[in-house]
């Protein structure tokens, strides 16, 4: 291992299992979507050696400026696409200025931060490929009618089909996190557009799941449903009962009374 320290206030946990690296960098699919590669949090380049021999242009971010320094000793060839600096903050489209995959380990303290940042640029990112608390995993992936499923499992299927690809034990990490990892891959769907408001329908979703236990009559109070609406058959059930679709029916019937 290098000399790198993980820090614990970055929530990093350096994998030092090489076979799970290469394994992670060959569920990248590419198939002509993209010639271009974003690594979130590349660490020690553990990962980032496998990723070098792709057939991609691979552009490193990380926050942690002595990962960074390191990269640079061992990484000089990528002069300019190795950027220190914040993924939810940094405008990665005007650095890339083309269509990206992403990947990564990502930080257990802001995994959900990322994924609500790659749906903010979903157009631009045709896959991600990543791994994350296992929990988590098991909570986007989730379809309707599991306890897991939820606000993101939503907003996420909604754009992109999830897959669960396997699961990774604590002890390949430095330091060993108190849970398993599981590595996922997303691919932006068919879809342009859910028909409907998308700004009401990631309103409704949130709000639906802020109260899960209650039905959506209950849940959805504070959007001030339309009086009319209050005797929907679908007011009677939970958030969690409700797919992709028919959130954004709800979305459209809701609009349709505003």
């Amino acid at each position: 291992m290098s000399g790198v320290r993980p820090k614990k206030h970055l929530g990093q946990h350096f994998l030092k299992d090489l076979g799970i690296a290469e394994a992670i960098a060959d569920n990248l699919t590419g198939h002509g979507e993209y010639t271009k590669v974003l690594e979130i949090g590349p660490g020690t380049g553990v990962l980032t050696q496998f990723l070098t021999k792709k057939d991609f242009e691979l552009f490193l971010i990380d926050v942690d400026k002595e990962s960074v320094q390191y990269l640079k000793q061992h990484y000089s060839q990528f002069g300019d696409r190795l950027i220190q600096g914040d993924f939810l903050k940094i405008e990665i489209p005007e650095l890339v200025n083309d269509k990206y995959a992403v990947i990564g380990n990502f930080p257990y303290n802001i995994s959900s931060q990322i994924f609500f940042r790659v749906l903010e640029h979903k157009d631009s990112i045709p896959e991600v490929v990543c791994m994350i608390q296992k929990e988590v995993a098991d909570r986007l992936v989730s379809p309707p009618g599991k306890k897991a499923y939820g606000i993101l499992s939503v907003l996420l299927q909604a754009y992109f089909d999830l897959e669960y690809l396997f699961t990774v034990p604590p002890n390949v990490f430095k330091p060993p996190p108190k849970v398993n990892s599981a590595v996922i891959r997303l691919k932006r769907n068919g879809v342009s557009a859910l028909g409907c408001d998308e700004k009401l329908f990631k309103r409704v979703v949130k709000q639906a799941f802020q109260m899960r236990r209650k039905t959506l009559r209950n849940a959805l109070k504070p959007i001030n449903l339309p009086e009319q609406m209050q005797t929907s058959p679908v007011l009677d059930q939970r958030a969690e009962q409700l797919s992709v679709k028919e959130f954004v029916d709800l979305t459209n019937e809701i609009a349709s009374w505003q």
